[in-house]
């Protein structure tokens, strides 16, 4: 009788540590930037360790958070579709250990590795999730509640168990069951 082989999980972090070329690695200062809004978008970034924040400033000088990332996140993929240069700066908010990887190189990854591509495309589908939960949450809460949740989710950001935000899908629904709009594809 044959053994079932153990299916083990695919790490990120070991098999970028094994990318040859086009990738640095860099330790990043508290508040110190990783670039700024308008510099050219030519790599992708990696968290090993740390938080970092993405603000934006509008042409009237008023500045956003628009996003939090902690370790196991990427950033800056706007650079693989057309976005010639960044749309927000990106400031380390503790110590950081991250990793760059040029256009060229991710773009190879994404092309040779299957299993990088799946766990980056699960990336991309989870942040997209959460993005859309954010906008839908805006019209149908009022600013006590989404403050609330905001501060919910600060609370938890980074800490372990964290990081499963499917299971917060249900938590989050920012409206009763009955009045949910409904979409028709």
């Amino acid at each position: 009788m044959a053994r079932a082989r153990k299916k083990q999980a695919f790490s990120v972090k070991e098999f970028l540590a094994t990318v040859n070329g086009g990738r640095t690695v860099t330790t990043y200062r508290k508040n110190q930037k990783i670039f700024s809004q308008g510099d050219p978008a030519d790599a992708v970034f990696y968290i090993q360790e740390g938080k970092v924040k993405v603000v934006v400033v509008s042409s009237a000088g008023k500045e956003a958070v628009v996003a939090l990332h902690g370790k196991g996140d990427f950033f800056g993929e706007g650079c693989l579709t057309a976005q010639p240069v960044r749309l927000g700066t990106v400031v380390a908010l503790t110590e950081c250990v991250i990793m760059r990887l040029d256009k060229k190189s991710i773009i190879e990854v994404l092309r040779d590795e299957p299993k990088f591509s799946e766990a980056f495309m699960a990336h991309l589908l989870a942040r997209t999730a959460r993005v859309e939960e954010d906008l839908v949450d805006q019209p149908f809460n009022s600013s006590e509640k989404r403050l609330a949740r905001v501060l919910l989710l600060m609370a938890n950001f980074g800490k372990e168990g964290s990081r499963n935000r499917s299971s917060r899908r249900s938590a989050r629904r920012p409206w009763p069951r009955s009045s949910a709009p409904r979409v028709h594809a």
